[in-house]
């Protein structure tokens, strides 16, 4: 069998970086969230926790963890550059669209990000985020993906409550790396995300010690946040972002952006159940029915080597990805709550943007879809969180 000819938006394994499936079809194993006994996560495909950033070419994980940390060290000079790189000043922001104001008086380089969400090319805060995830995956490595989320910490054995332990450990060192991660971003949903990464991660690991299978959603959904950075920074560093950012057509601005909180002790962004929680369930749902025989397909083939059958799927999931992006930008708007809107719209946006690169498909364009999922778990997760 010839292997595949050499992508042009660059170099990657064709497991997409370090583990990740090379199929669309839902994984038993979710992760730190961990996977519904016997099923999967409702929202659609969950990765091993363990498909992090992978180098595209030689180096090895010792040197993503090095250079990230080097990142890391140089966080607070690099704040301060990027925040006078995307403050406006002949009228052309360097950064992502504002709505005005000085940035420079903030200590958030996406203080002024007041405008529609766009694709994302680029984010200062992705090399640092790499080790991190990759630190986090170590963790998670030993049957944690294979556990029963149901049983109560009042039932758990002495290695269970180690496991439970050692992977809140986890989580909330990757959650204290973050915090200055929630900085250093330019783009306000990136900013989001870190946030709810870092709230989401204390608030399971403050239940540990009295956990109930309702708080597997806490981990769901700092894990869903922590994959969605990982799918989002993965289709800015192989391209596929920048190609396919221009023919997404820009949103309408929220009228209400989600302001800047305290990395140090950042609020879940649903507290209470929201009144489109139980049509985001629906929502979902009907979307995971209609693209079931094309999530069969293989994503690493590129659009010349598609067999009819694979062109028949895409052409026809195209029409179906258009009106799932349309029904998740409306629901967001509808939430009356701003983490939920940009949310809503990120995902609207990258679903767009996969569509549009359907006609010159290459596998690089899989993780412009990942990134049109994983918002509408963190959603789903949030609602589950509050409900059940």
């Amino acid at each position: 069998m010839s292997s595949l000819p050499p992508d042009p938006f660059g170099s990657e394994s064709a497991a997409g970086g370090g583990g990740v499936p090379p199929q669309w079809a839902p994984q038993q194993s979710a992760g730190p969230g961990g996977s519904v006994p016997g099923g999967q996560a409702p929202w659609g495909s969950q990765e091993q926790w363990a498909g992090g950033l992978a180098p595209s070419s030689g180096g090895g994980k010792a040197k993503w963890v090095l250079g990230g940390l080097a990142v890391v060290l140089a966080i607070a000079l690099a704040v301060v550059v990027t925040v006078l790189v995307v403050k406006p000043d002949t009228g052309t922001p360097a950064g992502p669209l504002n709505a005005g104001g000085d940035s420079s008086a903030s200590e958030f380089a996406s203080a002024n990000d007041t405008g529609p969400i766009t694709i994302i090319t680029e984010d200062p805060s992705c090399a640092a985020w790499a080790p991190i995830q990759s630190t986090m995956a170590d963790s998670t490595e030993k049957n944690w993906g294979s556990r029963d989320p149901s049983i109560p910490a009042s039932g758990w054995s002495p290695d269970q409550r180690a496991q439970y332990e050692a992977v809140a450990q986890a989580m909330l060192n990757g959650a204290e790396q973050a915090k200055p991660l929630a900085k250093l971003t330019p783009h306000r949903v990136m900013r989001q995300l870190y946030e709810q990464f870092i709230a989401y991660t204390r608030a399971f690991a403050d239940r540990v010690p009295t956990y109930t299978s309702s708080d597997d959603a806490l981990a769901r959904t700092a894990i869903t946040a922590a994959e969605l950075i990982l799918n989002i920074c993965e289709a800015a560093k192989f391209g596929s972002a920048s190609a396919r950012a221009p023919l997404v057509p820009a949103v309408p601005t929220s009228d209400n952006a989600a302001q800047p909180q305290d990395p140090a002790d950042p609020q879940r962004f649903l507290t209470s159940p929201n009144p489109t929680c139980p049509d985001w369930q629906t929502t979902t749902e009907k979307f995971r029915a209609d693209t079931a025989d094309w999530e069969k397909t293989d994503p690493n083939i590129p659009v010349g080597q598609w067999s009819p059958e694979q062109k028949s799927l895409n052409d026809e999931v195209a029409t179906t990805m258009r009106e799932s992006a349309d029904a998740l930008e409306a629901l967001g708007r509808r939430s009356d709550n701003p983490v939920v809107d940009d949310f809503a719209v990120l995902a609207a946006q990258y679903r767009r943007a996969y569509v549009a690169a359907l006609p010159t498909y290459q596998r690089a364009d899989k993780y412009l879809y990942k990134a049109s999922l994983y918002p509408t778990g963190i959603i789903l997760e949030a609602c589950n969180a509050v409900t059940k």
